[in-house]
């Protein structure tokens, strides 16, 4: 996570503006282009009367049962995206795309009020379930579509939902294909039939109610930034003993080599991607365990010799990815010692298990 002050100097003025401030519109922003991009989508699965309509807020979104996309402020400018992608993490064209079209499938299951219906109820569970910003995904199972990092359909029914949708919207998914033998086929299956009865009929929600708008944040820029990247959780990793296994030190081999950090860098969106979307995790915690690496391999003073970078990486990788699954079993990177037989710890609280139920997106669409 970088800190404030090492963002660029041309754009650091930008922290201190308060975003109402900034004069932000959808309409002839860089952003506009997905939301026509999205609409084509639309019509040519034949949903002519389904146009949800999208506006600037804080973060990725629909308001509940409401036919409404928010759209991250930040996407409408480009010197605000570059900050964001210095700061924390910015999609890219593709991932901009996946949340237009998510966000698409809790408007569409809003407008045409879908989830009240008993069908919708059996297929992907009660829409009232409580909605909690943590879950625990079990990976590959194949009740679910996979479209967002994460395993995230299986964070609650109505994210459920919206990941069918967005698999069945995608331009060439191949989903009858790609989910063949899959009992998620059937959940595409009723996307598919549901918007086929629909296509020629108005929503029964067209009116919407936002949550809050740009013009209604008048909070600074870095004020926004500081709440959206939330509190990181304690490295609990022995970090100075396991890094030199897969790193070099300099004195051992002079040429050759470069900073190891140098290289963490360089991989780091992808390694934070990758390992997000494989294990579930969520990707605060990852971002906080490869930042936690960057920064002692540094400190350590280590090298990765430029011949065997590759395997280095693959190491590196296999490493993250195995703390990053000890972090979603036992909310711990490194398992904590077993108790005595026959000793009780003084208080025992009860273990909530939250699977199927609901990350948040630390700015995955909600």
């Amino acid at each position: 996570m970088s800190d404030f002050e090492a963002t660029s100097p041309n754009l650091r003025s930008l922290l201190s503006q308060r975003i109402s401030e900034l004069g932000l519109k959808l309409e002839g922003s860089p952003v506009e282009r997905y939301v026509q991009s999205l609409y084509r989508e639309l019509e040519r699965k034949g949903l002519r009367h389904f146009q949800p309509r999208c506006y600037l807020t804080d973060e990725w979104g629909c308001p509940s049962g409401e036919p409404i996309i928010g759209v991250p402020f930040y996407l409408a400018d480009p010197h605000l995206a570059q900050l964001e992608k210095e700061i924390d993490d910015l999609e890219d064209e593709r991932q901009i795309r996946m949340y237009f079209r998510h966000e698409a499938g809790h408007a569409f299951n809003y407008a045409y009020r879908l989830y009240a219906t008993p069908e919708w109820r059996e297929l992907f569970g009660p829409f009232r379930r409580p909605y909690r910003d943590r879950y625990r995904p079990v990976p590959f199972d194949r009740n679910y579509v996979r479209h967002i990092e994460g395993w995230y359909a299986q964070k609650h029914p109505d994210e459920d939902f919206a990941e069918t949708f967005a698999v069945w919207l995608t331009p060439k998914s191949r989903w009858r294909t790609r989910y063949r033998d899959w009992p998620a086929l059937r959940k595409l299956q009723y996307v598919d039939r549901v918007a086929r009865a629909v296509r020629d009929a108005e929503p029964s929600v067209r009116l919407a109610s936002t949550d809050i708008t740009v013009e209604e944040m008048h909070m600074t820029v870095e004020e926004l930034f500081q709440v959206n990247q939330g509190e990181a959780p304690p490295v609990d990793v022995s970090l100075d003993n396991d890094l030199p296994d897969f790193f070099v030190r300099r004195g051992r081999r002079r040429r050759g080599v470069r900073p190891a950090w140098e290289m963490v860098r360089d991989h780091r969106m992808t390694l934070i991607g990758k390992v997000e979307y494989w294990t579930g995790v969520h990707r605060s915690v990852v971002r906080a365990l490869v930042d936690s690496i960057a920064r002692a391999a540094e400190r350590l003073q280590l090298y990765v010799d430029i011949r065997r970078e590759s395997a280095a990486l693959l190491e590196l990788t296999a490493y993250t990815t195995t703390l990053a699954m000890n972090y979603l079993t036992r909310r711990s990177f490194v398992p904590r010692p077993r108790r005595p037989a026959g000793r009780a710890p003084r208080t025992a609280a009860p273990v909530e298990e939250t699977h199927g139920e609901t990350p948040d997106r630390d700015r995955a669409p909600a």
